[in-house]
């Protein structure tokens, strides 16, 4: 990237969002930050006044995002990078789950993303260029007992870009899918949220969690310093190129390991399955 981009940051308000928003300010860059609450990101506002324009809209809402959108451009006349980074945690098992905590979730973390890459696409695509970041997880390559509808919408996320990635390529435009580990964000802190317990699995939860009540109280670091993370998604998005599967975090790589390994060992029980695949001979 040969000049200084404006970013499309989702979810700013918090957490990886804020870290983000606030690094690319502090390297003199712009950037539209969409946020739920008005009042959001005050410090930064005047701290930055021409640099950072605010949002507020909620990724479920088609017509928002699309307001967000054109609001930014006309603020500054392009967008450069878009990152989906908006969404959350939900800890309950599959039967707990409740009908409107499976919309939501699915919603926020499935169709925010869906709903904010077309609204970027017709300007990305006119300009021939740019670059769409998906915040993706680990968690998108296998799946953990009480984070069902979590994995379930990051596995979507992942299908759509990857898809996604070979319609617009042609364009100019790249989409990366970065599959974080554990980093201290409020992810796993106040931004969790519970379905209400059953008794059934209360056994599962003390096993999992070491406790049955949730929610529970989130004490201490809950994972990698953010910082991190933004520096690398920083290093991605500067370099020329890079992979579609941006693995994020230091546990990142052993946890994707685990997850396909184990994958492998069951479609191995099928014994037409062979992997490694053998080499393809002309």
């Amino acid at each position: 990237m040969t000049e200084r981009p404006v970013w499309f940051v989702t979810g700013a308000g918090r957490g990886l969002g804020r870290a983000l928003t606030q690094a690319a300010l502090a390297a003199g860059e712009r950037v539209v930050a969409t946020v739920r609450q008005a009042d959001a990101l005050a410090d930064l506002r005047t701290e930055f006044p021409s640099a950072l324009h605010v949002a507020t809209a909620d990724v479920r809402d088609r017509d928002a995002v699309r307001a967000a959108v054109s609001a930014g451009v006309a603020r500054f006349g392009r967008l450069d990078v878009v990152v989906n980074n908006a969404g959350y945690g939900l800890v309950g098992a599959v039967e707990e789950a409740g009908e409107a905590e499976a919309r939501d979730i699915v919603d926020t973390n499935l169709l925010g993303p869906l709903w904010v890459a077309q609204a970027v696409l017709p300007h990305l695509r006119a300009r021939g260029a740019g670059h769409i970041v998906q915040i993706s997880t680990t968690g998108a390559v296998g799946a953990m007992p009480t984070l069902g509808l979590y994995n379930a919408g990051k596995w979507g996320l992942e299908g759509f870009s990857q898809a996604l990635a070979g319609e617009v390529a042609r364009f100019g435009v790249r989409v990366t899918v970065a599959q974080l580990g554990g980093f201290d964000t409020d992810w796993a802190g106040p931004g969790m949220h519970f379905a209400t317990p059953s008794p059934a699995y209360d056994d599962l939860r003390r096993e999992l969690f070491g406790t049955a009540e949730v929610p529970w109280r989130a004490e201490g670091p809950l994972g990698a310093p953010v910082a991190e993370a933004v520096d690398a998604l920083r290093r991605h998005v500067h370099a020329s190129d890079g992979p579609f599967r941006l693995l994020v975090g230091a546990d990142a790589p052993d946890q994707v390991t685990a997850a396909l390994r184990a994958r492998c060992e069951d479609y191995a029980e099928d014994d037409r399955f062979v992997w490694p695949a053998p080499a393809v001979t002309a």
